[in-house]
């Protein structure tokens, strides 16, 4: 994968993201929003695609299948548990990649995306490198 941020970039990034933090438990704090962050936008372009348009798209009125909301789940990662909101549509038959029905945990993904995010990759991108 091509860098698309140099170094100086990551690092006044790391500095503003970091700023204020005096422990461990401060970066795993850190780490556990990214993550949330990451995968929650994953899913709603997950559902995106699955429907063929975008949340708040007038396409979608009337489309037979659309949004139903958001269901909880916590799923144990490598910085601790993460309480993320899975989207909804009404027909039920989304099958979400990124956290699949009857996932469990999330392993070795906080790495991937910290970099992925640091790297400058969109969300969207971000959904394609783990596709």
């Amino acid at each position: 994968m091509e860098d698309v941020v140099d170094d100086d970039k990551l690092k006044a990034m790391a500095k503003k993201l970091v700023k204020g933090m005096k422990t461990d438990a401060d970066l795993s704090a850190v780490m556990r929003r990214l993550t949330k962050m990451a995968i929650e936008t994953a899913l709603e372009a997950e559902m995106d695609e699955h429907l063929g348009y975008v949340k708040h798209d007038p396409v979608g009125n009337g489309s037979g299948n659309s949004r139903n909301g958001t269901s909880r789940k916590r799923v144990p990662g490598d910085n601790g548990s993460v309480d993320i909101k899975i989207p909804r549509d009404r027909e039920g038959n989304c099958d979400p990649v990124f956290v699949r029905k009857g996932q469990r945990r999330v392993t070795g993904m906080d790495e991937r995306i910290l970099a992925l995010y640091a790297r400058g990759q969109s969300n969207r991108d971000i959904v394609e490198s783990f596709k």
